[in-house]
């Protein structure tokens, strides 16, 4: 295994990566055999982008990634390339239609994987991870992203806690995801600028943590249903949120 590269798998999420940042692909490997059709747009852009491709048996991808659905593509990419919490606070501009999450320790893959979908789908600015007990962006983040990994900044803190507070005196109100929330998602108003935090998936938020926040906010659930997992909580969230702010959009233009 190429041990300064990571890799992802899958059709989908290397053309994604292809079309979004190719300059983060070092080489993409393709399996021998499969119908070159299927992989044509793959070629083409790999070709533009002036990227080797290798043609390789199929227990060369086994060995790059395991037994995985690889669908006869494999890009080595270069360590993911996080973005500091300070250079990216100087960068923004913060205004009432904008949002962030803040990742209190997410450790599944999936879960940060799909929640890095939804964020970019949902129009969210960034993601805010902790440099520490939080996964990694590897190849089934990727792949659970469907490749959208890169379509928003990544920001790492060294500390979350201290990362809310300076999140707060640009102006963002923090509300954190808790069972025992001072009130219900939908009835709390998003006009300013956010920031959400999700919690673990065993732990839930850390007490510190919900203890700066400005306000907590509960999924309401029946049938004695406890919790949602964390990557569908932070899709209702992040969809509320963008409800909101289209129904402010059409109020304002009417």
């Amino acid at each position: 295994m190429e041990e300064n590269n990571q890799f992802i798998y899958g059709r989908k999420p290397v053309e994604e990566l292809l079309n979004s940042k190719p300059q983060q692909i070092e080489k993409v490997y393709l399996k021998k055999g499969v119908g070159s059709s299927s992989l044509s747009n793959i070629s083409e852009l790999c070709s533009k982008n002036r990227i080797p491709i290798a043609d390789v048996p199929g227990s060369k991808l086994f060995d790059l990634v395991g037994r995985v659905n690889d669908q006869g593509v494999v890009a080595a990419i270069s360590q993911v390339q996080y973005t500091e919490f300070e250079d990216w606070l100087i960068s923004i501009r913060p205004d009432n239609n904008m949002a962030v999450l803040l990742l209190d320790e997410i450790e599944d893959p999936h879960n940060f994987g799909a929640i890095l979908r939804t964020a970019a789908a949902a129009g969210i600015s960034a993601i805010i991870v902790p440099k520490h007990r939080q996964a990694p962006v590897n190849a089934a983040v990727f792949k659970t992203s469907a490749g959208t990994a890169g379509r928003i900044p990544i920001v790492r803190a060294v500390n979350l806690n201290q990362a809310i507070l300076q999140l707060k005196e640009n102006r963002f109100w923090i509300a954190g995801l808790d069972m025992d929330g001072d009130s219900h998602l939908w009835e709390q108003a998003f006009d300013v600028p956010m920031a959400f935090v999700i919690g673990n998936e065993g732990r839930g938020m850390r007490k510190k943590t919900g203890e700066h926040c400005d306000f907590l906010l509960s999924i309401p659930m029946e049938n004695g249903v406890e919790s949602l997992n964390a990557s569908v909580s932070a899709a209702l969230v992040c969809y509320e949120w963008q409800k909101q702010k289209m129904i402010r959009a059409k109020s304002n233009s009417d």
